[in-house]
């Protein structure tokens, strides 16, 4: 039985014994790429790598991901300036991607996600390094740029905010949190693949 056959037998088993099968809608794009799949010669060493080739590229696409790297060339920016005040341009291709001005450097917004110490994750500027300076989840990265997120963790501090003078009372319920890097040495891997640089 060749490849073809054996895909439609399993189809007809699916349609049979799961009701309302997710795939079913594309059974007939699947079996077309099965078929040419079946068709292009692979061997019993190539077969896996290709089939797990298409089936990466397939969900890329079908998510609106990038099929390979970001390479910042001029028709890959749209300009988005009307919706702040200054000129921003964003990655067509991938939209967690930004620069300001046409020359400038294009930064990744989710570089670095933090990770507190009860799990929960979060993204921004809000962390603090051991010096008083913050670092943000955005990072400057370097082209062509393949997306790459870090987890750095945390140690969240929640505090109570008076309106009146603005001193922070540590507070459990307090709605107002602060947050330091707990070890800086998980940075290193964020700047071996990022810029290590200012705006």
């Amino acid at each position: 039985m060749n490849i073809i056959n054996k895909a439609e037998r399993e189809f007809n088993i699916l349609e049979k014994e799961v009701e309302d099968a997710i795939i079913m809608p594309f059974k007939t794009e699947i079996l077309s790429l099965v078929k040419k799949f079946g068709n292009s010669g692979q061997s019993g060493a190539s077969a896996p790598y290709t089939a797990g080739a298409i089936s990466k590229a397939v969900k890329t696409l079908c998510l609106q991901e990038p099929i390979c790297d970001i390479i910042g060339n001029d028709d890959e920016w749209v300009d988005c300036s009307d919706m702040g005040n200054s000129e921003i341009y964003q990655n067509r291709r991938l939209s967690s991607i930004f620069k300001v001005g046409k020359s400038g450097k294009p930064y990744y917004i989710d570089a670095i996600v933090f990770k507190g110490q009860n799990g929960n994750c979060f993204t921004g500027n809000n962390a603090k390094l051991k010096d008083g300076s913050s670092i943000s989840s955005r990072q400057f990265i370097r082209l062509p740029f393949k997306p790459k997120t870090f987890y750095v963790d945390v140690i969240e501090t929640e505090w109570h905010k008076n309106k009146k003078t603005g001193k922070l009372t540590k507070q459990k319920g307090g709605g107002w949190w602060t947050s330091v890097v707990k070890d800086e040495t998980q940075l290193d891997k964020v700047f071996n693949y990022y810029l290590k640089e200012k705006e």
